[in-house]
């Protein structure tokens, strides 16, 4: 006799469905009142084999857009490098786009380092058309002037950076937080969802050139760094 708790049995037919490649990334899931009509039970036991799902990364519960299979994490060594986040979707085999949501030019605090002047932007990542990354930014008009007139509408404000301004110093942050309203809602996240945040500066011959803020849902994004042992 099958003793099996029912939402195990739910997470277990939803994740062998996944497994088999029937429901693929981004994948909608059907809905808790239809998963409730085919298992005849209550929205609490469907409920909870969601949160089963989403806590082991297979699933992301996004408000308004439902549920959806995740994608397999982007790997990043960005602990050493400045990672370009066009590039490392499209290597997953994911179609990239952004949206540029804001973009002022104002300026400069003096504990921003950047210079007189800045352009502040706000981008939204995609990948497959889902939420991947939403982007806070900083560029420095001292250092890197052409940037007033860029078309970041075109060109993601990283991406451009990366091909018109070389740096020669950077400083990498890494935390884990919790989503604040504004990011949840363009990621698509319950307020406070578990997501983790890349602080990031960059400078060339010791002039400020950017700093950027990019938080990531917490199952689409991970870190790896490979180390040798020092010596003496």
């Amino acid at each position: 006799m099958d003793h099996e708790p029912l939402h195990r049995r739910i997470a277990g037919d939803i994740e062998r469905r996944i497994a088999s490649g029937e429901w693929r990334p981004g994948f909608r899931i059907p809905t808790e009142a239809e998963l409730m009509a085919e298992y005849g039970c209550a929205r609490m036991t469907v409920s909870r084999a969601m949160s089963d799902l989403s806590a082991r990364a297979l699933v992301v519960r996004r408000r308004r857009a439902g549920t959806v299979v995740a994608h397999p994490p982007v790997h990043s060594s960005a602990l050493v490098a400045i990672p370009d986040i066009q590039s490392e979707v499209e290597g997953r085999g994911l179609a990239y786009s952004h949206r540029l949501l804001g973009r002022i030019v104002r300026p400069a605090r003096p504990d921003e380092g950047l210079g007189e002047r800045v352009v502040e932007l706000e981008t939204l990542h995609l990948a497959d058309d889902l939420p991947f990354v939403f982007e806070r930014r900083l560029i420095s008009l001292t250092a890197a002037p052409e940037a007033e007139a860029a078309d970041f509408t075109a060109q993601p404000p990283g991406g451009w950076l990366l091909a018109h301004m070389p740096w020669t110093e950077a400083e990498h942050r890494i935390s884990a937080v919790g989503a604040d309203p504004e990011t949840a809602t363009h990621l698509g996240l319950a307020d406070g969802a578990p997501c983790l945040r890349l602080e990031r500066r960059t400078w060339r011959d010791g002039q400020g050139v950017t700093w950027a803020w990019q938080t990531f849902p917490g199952a689409a994004y991970d870190l790896v760094a490979r180390f040798s042992p020092t010596k003496g």
